[in-house]
């Protein structure tokens, strides 16, 4: 096709099925429905088999080659062109909580762009892969990004397939048990080119009233699980001097966060997401609690610096209340930049086809970050409705989800004629 990647030299005459592309959206959200008009489909559940059953399904319905790796991975590639696949892809895994676009609609867009190029005749330079990576969310097994980051070399098999689920199996045992440990190797065939397609799950482009975001990159992600051992006693005869009360010192722990959140700036964000208080009884000073920290900026060095800070407080409060405090890391990811090549791309084909446009980083992590590690890769934003997302109420307008659909499809083409080498 000859173009590359500063000249976009679209066909406007192209775009994708707009109600094919919303069928298939919401035949997915009809597995593992729940109140208010979500999903729960945890990570290797039956819920997710089903889901992956039904995608799989459309996969095979395009002829596309179908595999699946020894972590669940699944990649269908359409094999026109040469050489190795220009791929997009997310996941279809949700929170307990989630919604019906979160990771699903770029697995789905992925196969519109295949299926729009199929029906009009539109033969790529490269292969084009549509990947569904395992345990995205991180919900069921930690660290989240699980199979793109197996999938990369970044965590071996055997690792992967001994972590145990917050519900007590085995993730290896269960890919087994949904029919989805697959013999395909990890680490996977490098792409050409990545591009993931996601609702953005933040308020900025909405705030900005801007369609579509050119992702610059993922700001760093520190998960850490904290367990706080405290003296459980009689909540009305134990003086409050003399206390060592775990939940008290979570209280403070969290309210730390947030102050440091303040002092470090827009692109510091903390979160206290889980607390279990044992015995968690009205009556009962507590023995215990366990919960979770998830501390995230743009910035390495200051993403490490507030784990310092933090680290430091935690000893402080330890010493100061009495208590013992362990910490077991979850997960750790440093900021990823994109590929200002693949950011431009976008961005220009935005533009081209007449949406309003913004560069911007990504608040939440992404399969693309991890294939980032290997590949030239940028993501594409999508409003979310008053921002809102892991949250069954998680909605993007049909035009907005249409549109992004369209600059994935010229996206991918033009990725396919871009010569890496040379630009």
């Amino acid at each position: 096709m000859g173009a590359n990647a500063n000249n976009s030299s679209i066909n406007h005459e192209l775009s994708i099925d707009a109600a094919r592309l919303m069928d298939r959206i919401m035949s997915l959200a009809e597995i593992s429905p729940i109140a208010g008009g979500g999903n729960c489909r945890l990570a290797l559940t039956d819920d997710d088999r089903d889901g992956r059953d039904l995608v799989v399904s459309w996969m095979r319905d395009l002829n596309m080659e179908v595999s699946v790796d020894a972590v669940g991975n699944i990649i269908a590639v359409w094999n026109v062109g040469s050489g190795p696949p220009v791929m997009t892809g997310s996941h279809i895994d949700t929170v307990r909580t989630g919604g019906k676009f979160d990771g699903n609609y770029g697995v789905i867009a992925g196969l519109e762009v295949v299926q729009t190029c199929q029906q009009n005749g539109v033969t790529p330079d490269h292969p084009l892969a549509v990947g569904i990576f395992t345990d995205e969310e991180g919900a069921r097994f930690a660290p989240d990004m699980l199979g793109s980051l197996v999938y990369v070399g970044g965590m071996t098999t055997e690792e992967a397939l001994d972590i145990t689920a917050i519900d007590g199996p085995r993730l290896g045992d269960e890919l087994v048990r949904i029919g989805y440990a697959g013999s395909a190797p990890c680490p996977g065939v490098i792409p050409h080119a990545f591009v993931e397609l996601h609702i953005e799950q933040g308020p900025l482009l909405e705030a900005n009233d801007v369609r579509i975001g050119a992702v610059t990159g993922v700001q760093g992600i520190s998960w850490q699980e904290v367990t706080i051992v405290g003296q459980s006693n009689h909540a009305g005869t134990t003086p409050m001097s003399l206390r060592h009360d775990p939940t008290y010192v979570a209280a403070e722990i969290a309210v730390f966060l947030r102050k440091l959140s303040a002092r470090y700036g827009s692109h510091q964000v903390c979160t206290v997401g889980k607390v279990d208080v044992f015995p968690n009884l009205i009556n009962v000073v507590a023995a215990r609690v366990t919960m979770t920290l998830d501390i995230r900026n743009t910035d390495e060095y200051l993403l490490q610096r507030a784990e310092m800070e933090v680290a430091a407080f935690l000893n402080e409060i330890a010493t100061s209340e009495g208590v013992t405090i362990t910490t077991k890391k979850l997960a750790r990811f440093e900021p990823v930049e994109f590929d200002e090549r693949v950011v431009a791309v976008i961005e220009q084909i935005s533009n081209d086809l007449g949406n309003t446009t913004q560069r911007m980083p990504s608040g939440a992590g992404h399969d693309a970050q991890m294939l980032a590690r290997v590949c030239p890769t940028a993501m594409i934003f999508v409003p979310s409705i008053n921002g809102i997302s892991h949250n069954p109420a998680e909605d993007t307008e049909t035009d907005d989800l249409v549109a992004g659909a369209n600059i994935l499809l010229h996206a991918m083409l033009n990725l396919c004629s871009t010569d890496f080498a040379k630009v």
